[in-house]
């Protein structure tokens, strides 16, 4: 079941559970839109892998399967991870 992260691990953008702008990669890696797009090229810094839209979980389920709480903020060295986007 996806964690719900409640923020980009790059800029720490609040991403709330029915947030429109989350992406996750196949790990759960999660990153607002507007870091996907510019500095980070759609390749997760982490696995090296591509991203997508990241579901809206029903209101109704959220009591049952809450959101996480966890904020993981790893500010994304960029000059490191457009070298290895460039030498794939």
């Amino acid at each position: 079941m996806l964690e719900i992260r409640p923020s980009c691990e790059n800029c720490n953008k609040a991403l709330a559970y029915d947030s429109t702008e989350a992406m996750i990669c196949t790990f759960e890696c999660t990153f607002c839109s507007e870091c996907v797009d510019g500095v980070l090229q759609k390749v997760c810094p982490n696995c090296g892998g591509d991203f997508a839209k990241r579901p809206i979980r029903p209101k109704a389920l959220l009591e049952k399967y809450p959101a996480s709480t966890e904020v993981i903020h790893k500010p994304v060295d960029i000059d490191a991870h457009l070298k290895r986007i460039k030498n794939r």
